[in-house]
């Protein structure tokens, strides 16, 4: 599915990413939005296959996952650090830990693409949010709204369990444009981050219309 046209009337995706480097990236994060940032796992061409530099054939998240067990600890908001993490390894992912300056709700690209469009007819104000070649896109919302996902979504009638709506907050982390997953492609904006989108919004304010269309799309699939 094409994130930009079924979108719309959402921003374009972020010019930048395009053909960016990820050091670039990393070092635009943490200038510009004041987002901690570490360097991930990065692909490795191995016999004309690329592969994550982790080692395992089967690795669900080529290219993009913590190269190490102590990432959170790594993670850092000065851009002078982020170059010297990135010129050990220039390929390495861009890695943003959720629970500091953000947390971010992770939805199917289909409900993700549906919530939106209802968000902007209501007005509601955005933050950035990311579309990733997994189908899916993240929201991103003040730190603590992990916290809260559950309970809003009870108090609307939806059981968490029921919901395809993961919330990343402390100790938790997302993949930030331009890292390319293997061979399904790379993590784009669907909605850039700008000075207009700077302050973000309060899980509450996203949990309804999330909650709504992944309980339609649950529903819809079972009734395929």
């Amino acid at each position: 599915m094409n994130v930009e046209k079924t979108i719309g009337v959402g921003a374009p995706l972020i010019p930048q990413q395009r053909g960016e480097q990820v050091l670039d990236a990393a070092v635009r994060y943490a200038e510009e939005r004041h987002w901690d940032v570490f360097a991930g796992t990065w692909l490795e061409v191995d016999a004309g296959r690329e592969r994550c530099s982790c080692g395992d054939l089967d690795c669900p998240s080529p290219g993009a996952h913590p190269a190490r067990p102590d990432w959170a600890t790594q993670a850092t908001g000065s851009a002078v650090a982020a170059r010297r993490m990135w010129a050990k390894q220039p390929n390495s992912s861009v890695l943003l830990p959720t629970g500091r300056t953000f947390d971010a709700l992770d939805v199917p690209e289909s409900a993700g693409c549906l919530a939106l469009a209802r968000m902007e007819r209501m007005e509601i104000q955005l933050g950035p949010i990311t579309s990733t070649p997994h189908r899916r896109m993240l929201f991103f919302v003040l730190p603590g709204g992990a916290l809260k996902v559950a309970d809003l979504a009870r108090k609307l009638g939806w059981p968490p369990s029921s919901l395809d709506l993961v919330a990343r907050g402390e100790g938790d982390y997302v993949v930030a444009p331009p890292t390319r997953m293997g061979a399904r492609g790379a993590v784009q904006w669907a909605r850039q981050p700008t000075a207009a989108n700077r302050w973000l919004p309060d899980a509450e304010e996203l949990v309804s219309a999330l909650a709504y269309a992944c309980g339609r799309e649950t529903a819809d699939a079972r009734g395929r």
